[in-house]
């Protein structure tokens, strides 16, 4: 596998997005951003600009013309859009394509199982097909548990300003998890590997912790006054979601997350890994103090 230099980002706003973006430019990739209007937002001075129209074949192709490599952080609301971007990028002669994985493990046979993975276990297909043709372009799959920080910020691992954590079926089950930062440095390390990232999955981690470990934590961290933790049935949680899949219209902000909880935090969807890439993506695991620490900060 050769040198990969020039790197296309799509979706480098957002959650994740810069993040990665980030991580790449600081790495020494030569980055070019997709966007629908340039200027529409403030990248580093050596990031370039290309204005595509995602609808359009000829406008991707055109814009992803001389790079090594496309890297989509593309929202979950948008995960379909990334077929027509996988044969753009193909035809345009593209080597590597990661595209919007960056969470719990869709190749796990339970989790691609789940409605919420749709889209994404059909571009894992897509790219298949295209490494399995002769000289096809190469992909490789990044998985790295819910975001931390994120995750903590906005309630959805823990909310750490209002001192509670959700312990799915008693909270005792491990889970890995990365920070949006870690993220964009296991992109930048894959694209510095290409030989050994080739055509696979990679799996990355800061931490691997239980809701119950991390209450206990937390409690050190901010001081155990006015922590709870509120026991919920995933089961429960579950069912609601298929409740409301298999109604006429059904409301994806009352079932998505449902079944992403599942995988994060139910039984046997592989969201504890076995077998980490942190040693070849130059990704050290956080400490108990450093989780404190990112606690202690999230808190303020």
């Amino acid at each position: 596998m050769s040198i990969l230099k020039k790197v296309a980002i799509v979706g480098a706003s957002g959650n994740l997005g810069p993040n990665v973006l980030q991580q790449v430019v600081k790495a020494g990739f030569e980055v070019t951003v997709l966007t629908r209007k340039s200027g529409s937002h403030a990248y580093p001075a050596s990031v370039k600009e290309a204005e595509v129209d995602y609808d359009s074949m000829d406008s991707l192709v055109a814009a992803l013309k001389g790079q090594d490599a496309v890297v989509s952080t593309i929202a979950s609301a948008a995960l379909s859009r990334q077929l027509l971007l996988v044969e753009a990028a193909a035809k345009a002669g593209v080597k590597r394509f990661l595209p919007s994985e960056f969470g719990s493990d869709t190749t796990n046979a339970k989790s691609a199982q789940l409605p919420s993975y749709g889209d994404k276990v059909t571009v894992q297909k897509a790219l298949k097909e295209q490494a399995a043709q002769s000289g096809g372009m190469t992909y490789t799959l990044v998985m790295n548990g819910p975001f931390f920080d994120w995750g903590m910020r906005v309630g959805f691992v823990a909310d750490i300003k209002g001192k509670s954590i959700t312990l799915w079926d008693g909270g005792n089950r491990v889970f890995s998890t990365s920070t949006l930062a870690t993220v964009g440095r296991a992109v930048a390390g894959v694209l510095n590997h290409p030989a050994e990232t080739e055509n696979r999955t990679v799996y990355v981690q800061d931490t691997a912790v239980s809701s119950a470990q991390l209450l206990e934590t937390a409690k050190r961290a901010t001081g155990s006054s006015g922590w709870k933790g509120k026991e919920v049935s995933l089961d429960d949680h579950v069912n609601a979601g298929w409740e409301e899949l298999n109604k006429p219209q059904p409301n994806p902000a009352n079932f998505v997350m449902n079944f992403i909880t599942a995988a994060v935090w139910g039984e046997g969807y592989g969201a504890k890994f076995e077998k980490l890439d942190n040693d070849l993506l130059g990704i050290k695991q956080m400490s108990e103090s450093d989780i404190a620490e990112l606690i202690r900060d999230l808190s303020k």
